[in-house]
């Protein structure tokens, strides 16, 4: 045997003399905590702790697709967290060096319940940011470099950055599946995933040094409306204490659940599955083929259910019975959205807790030529997460003022999470106020040279249209 290990390592060092660049990885800087299903042995990377590949839910597969989230099963030993698992099953490219439009390529899998956690070492009572990706709710990966964590965990703030179900798997509801036992919630599995992470956030985020009480949830995109779904969600409810909506101010109402079965329904006629489908074989298509059906990939939107989801977020926003936190919403000056942005300000800031409104305009300069109505979709992400040098939008592109803004906006995220959450106005980038927004009032402008004022009412929705309407 030591013959063949020596053979094994000689041949590996050989490769390695042979490859220009290949080389050994260097060996992990190891750090283990405890959670409730066992022991996680993580790294310790630029100053931070990283823990990646943790499961929050056991595998939605088999019986288990379509159904709630279940308990993670506990593990012997330590279990590696060291290496990010695969993405849930989406659409990708067959060259699997080009990334789909929610940043992803190559492997995705079913089983994909996971999490990203970077955490300061040696933090107590630290504040936590639960992050949730965007992508049309059927692309994207919470372990894409746009959001790493670094920043936050070295001004304080715990990430946890989430996978949660996508497209077929996730939003889908269907005859067949209506004689599973009359009490589980169906459909919005994503967003019963979102609430799983947090049931595991309230239980093991002391370990790695957080206070469960000061949990801010935030998502961009397609991760906004699931946080702005998380505002009207009674299992949410006392879960997280502030929340973030980065261009994806949802306010729609649920689809009926019998629309979404005849949806459903019809899409699979086109991958020759009849009505009369058992579950279990519908439990049988593989997950690929679910994703790379065009009329089914992208699922079939949120539906009503009783004991889950008794009403939409914008029926509980003007009924004023959401989960009254803290929000900071907005959008970017080259998409449209910031009437819908303005709008959920509004109706989640106009009684108790204080909603918090801003439009992002900074065009970094080696994008002027593409971007010339201004910056476009997810391009504030590099700088609120202050991860310039992991995003595939930035690195050396990138000059001395794009580096200073994402300084800045980065830090003015971290004090909205930090910020008490009874407070009416927080302060950020070296004494700027930033003051609540009520119908009629200013939003938080950010641009080239960080953060000012403006009244909201004048900014216009989107290139090229005029000023926003009011649609509350």
């Amino acid at each position: 045997m030591a013959r063949f290990l020596a053979a094994l390592a000689a041949l590996a060092t050989g490769f390695a003399a042979q490859g220009s660049n290949a080389q050994m990885p260097d060996p992990i800087d190891e750090v283990l905590v405890d959670v409730d299903a066992g022991t996680l042995m993580g790294s310790r990377e630029d100053g931070v702790l990283v823990f990646r590949g943790v499961p929050y839910a056991a595998p939605p597969t088999g019986d288990n697709r379509w159904r709630p989230p279940q308990p993670v099963e506990p593990w012997a030993g330590t279990r590696a967290a060291t290496a990010h698992e695969a993405p849930c099953t989406q659409p990708v490219d067959t060259d699997t060096t080009v990334a789909n439009f929610g940043g992803v390529n190559g492997a995705q899998s079913e089983d994909c319940l996971y999490l990203t956690i970077t955490a300061p070492e040696n933090a107590q009572g630290a504040p936590v940011l639960v992050w949730f990706h965007g992508g049309a709710f059927f692309l994207g990966a919470g372990s894409l470099g746009s959001y790493d964590g670094t920043a936050n965990a070295k001004q304080g703030v715990i990430t946890v950055s989430v996978n949660y179900r996508l497209g077929a798997l996730a939003n889908f509801v269907h005859p067949a599946l209506d004689a599973q036992d009359p009490d589980e919630a169906q459909g919005n599995y994503a967003l019963q995933d979102a609430v799983a992470v947090l049931e595991w956030v309230r239980t093991n985020i002391g370990a790695f040094g957080g206070d469960p009480d000061k949990v801010t949830v935030a998502g961009q995109s397609a991760g906004g409306g699931i946080v702005v779904n998380l505002l009207s969600l009674p299992s949410a409810k006392g879960l997280f204490d502030k929340a973030i909506v980065q261009s994806g101010s949802l306010l729609l109402p649920d689809r009926p659940k019998a629309e979404a079965q005849r949806m459903a329904v019809e899409a699979l006629k086109t991958i020759g599955i009849e009505p009369d489908v058992t579950a279990d074989e519908l439990r049988a298509v593989s997950a690929q083929t679910f994703a790379a059906s065009e009329p089914l990939r992208a699922g079939f939107f949120f539906t009503p259910d009783p004991g889950f989801k008794p009403t939409s977020t914008i029926a509980a926003l003007r009924a004023g019975s959401e989960t009254d936190v803290p929000v900071l919403v907005g959008s970017n000056q080259g998409e449209q959205g910031f009437a819908a942005a303005r709008t959920l300000a509004g109706l989640a800031g106009d009684t108790g807790a204080p909603a918090f409104l801003y439009r992002f305009d900074h065009t970094p300069a080696f994008r002027t030529g593409e971007w010339k109505a201004g910056p476009i979709h997810s391009a504030e992400l590099m700088f609120t997460f202050d991860s310039i040098d992991r995003s595939s939008w930035g690195g050396e592109r990138a000059d001395a003022a794009d580096r200073a803004l994402a300084d800045t906006v980065n830090g003015c995220w971290v004090a909205f999470v930090k910020m008490d959450a009874g407070a009416q106005s927080f302060e950020c980038a070296d004494g700027f106020a930033w003051q609540s927004y009520r119908p009629g009032g200013e939003a938080a402008l950010i641009g080239t040279g960080g953060l000012t004022m403006a009244p909201a009412d004048a900014l216009p929705d989107g290139p090229g249209e005029g000023a926003a309407t009011r649609d509350e």
